[in-house]
């Protein structure tokens, strides 16, 4: 019975969305820089939370840069060569941001870093709709969420060790993985010849597909509240790891344990989940239930004991949240768009969790240094209940009505 669950969960899908697959888990299995970076630059560097925040926040800048600047070309000159040009200059830079060791240097380079590699998620992105169907589309974007957990529960357990060595391991690890990453891509999946697309008047239906994702109005109001979601849920990987070596007083491998923990959950539970949830309700209707549990997650970090038990069901706890919640909102966009304007709102959904990525850490420093750790996790508790009666009003006033469930947001 659970091996038939498995292979109906992942039966279908084409030869390249599993080489797309595997690309994405050998670069994420380098993930270990971003992870550590707020430790890094407090425990080695000697920075302030506050300097470390900001650090982190300028990855995230440079993220929407790059996001918005990939969405683009993607759209204008196909997706394939600018993921190559992504993986490889990402690579690069992670290896000589090792080396930088002051603020400005460490500032700058991040927000370069940070604009290459992250081109790559737009491209990526549409290259995964490229190589799916109708129907698999949304199993093949939670393939890809399985690959990049995988790859994150492998970097974050190899990082904690590698971080109580030498920090600067971790750097060349994420560079080379980046690099092996693209090379891989070359070999298994042949070039496509990038071709200008053009709107024609059937690319636009009733339901607002082929417009331009800027002038989508329901899908901007989708974009502010993801936006806003990814500021509290980026916490997990700044604030927390600090707050569980600060405060309750964790060792890096243990931290890195937790961080594999996420993945590994991820990886062997969501695509059976989703399988057997997708297409029984409007996937508007799990988004809130799922940011409502991320929330309820960090409130309890105030309410239980300080312990390793408390730390484990804490992050089973948001990491079930964040099933519920993502796979759910890669629905969502994708079947808003056409091929002509995929690169756009991706590019729109890469910079919410950018603009994500930026915030969080930078206002979560900042609100820990000015009132402390428990006012902090209980204000995520409290912007992700608001957060998440936005989503449910997305469904409730645009989508409630429908009486076929089955052609909703998750049918694609």
């Amino acid at each position: 019975m659970l091996i038939q669950l498995y292979k109906n969960a992942y039966s279908g899908l084409s030869r390249d969305s599993w080489y797309l697959c595997l690309v994405m888990l050998i670069n994420r299995s380098g993930t270990m820089v971003i992870p550590f970076m707020t430790i890094y630059c407090t425990q080695q560097l000697h920075f302030t939370i506050t300097q470390a925040g900001s650090i982190a926040g300028l990855f995230g800048v440079g993220a929407v840069v790059g996001a918005f600047i990939g969405g683009k070309i993607t759209d204008r000159w196909g997706f394939y060569d600018l993921q190559i040009f992504a993986l490889l200059s990402g690579g690069l830079f992670f290896i000589l941001l090792g080396y930088q060791t002051t603020f400005i240097n460490l500032a700058v380079g991040t927000f370069v870093l940070s604009m290459c590699n992250e081109s790559f998620r737009p491209a990526n992105s549409t290259a995964i709709a490229h190589y799916s169907n109708e129907e698999n589309k949304t199993r093949s974007y939670s393939l890809n969420r399985l690959a990049v957990n995988l790859g994150w529960a492998f970097g974050g357990a190899i990082g904690g060790f590698l971080a109580g060595i030498n920090f600067h391991l971790l750097f060349w690890v994420d560079g080379c993985t980046n690099i092996v990453a693209a090379v891989m891509l070359l070999i298994l999946i042949p070039r496509i010849k990038a071709t200008h697309k053009t709107k024609s008047v059937s690319d636009v239906d009733k339901a607002g597909r082929g417009t331009s994702a800027y002038r989508d109005k329901l899908y901007l109001l989708f974009v502010v509240l993801t936006a806003l979601f990814g500021t509290c849920f980026f916490q997990v990987f700044t604030m927390q790891p600090v707050f569980y070596r600060t405060q309750w007083h964790f060792t890096e491998q243990f931290i890195g344990g937790l961080m594999a923990l996420n993945g590994c959950l991820i990886a062997f539970t969501e695509m059976v989940l989703i399988h057997n949830l997708e297409g029984r309700r409007h996937a508007m209707q799990y988004i809130p239930i799922g940011v409502l549990m991320v929330g309820t997650g960090f409130m309890l970090l105030n309410i239980l004991p300080t312990s390793m038990f408390s730390a484990l069901f804490v992050v089973m706890f948001i990491t079930y949240g964040e099933i519920m919640a993502m796979p759910f909102m890669n629905s969502f966009w994708i079947v808003r768009t056409t091929a002509h304007n995929r690169g756009e709102y991706a590019a729109l959904y890469t910079i919410a969790w950018s603009v994500a990525q930026s915030l969080g850490p930078y206002l979560g420093s900042h609100i820990i240094g000015w009132y402390g750790y428990q006012v902090f996790w209980w204000g995520l508790g409290g912007a992700c209940a608001v957060v998440s009666l936005g989503f449910f009003s997305i469904y409730k006033f645009n989508y409630a009505s429908v009486s076929n469930t089955k052609v909703a947001v998750t049918s694609v």
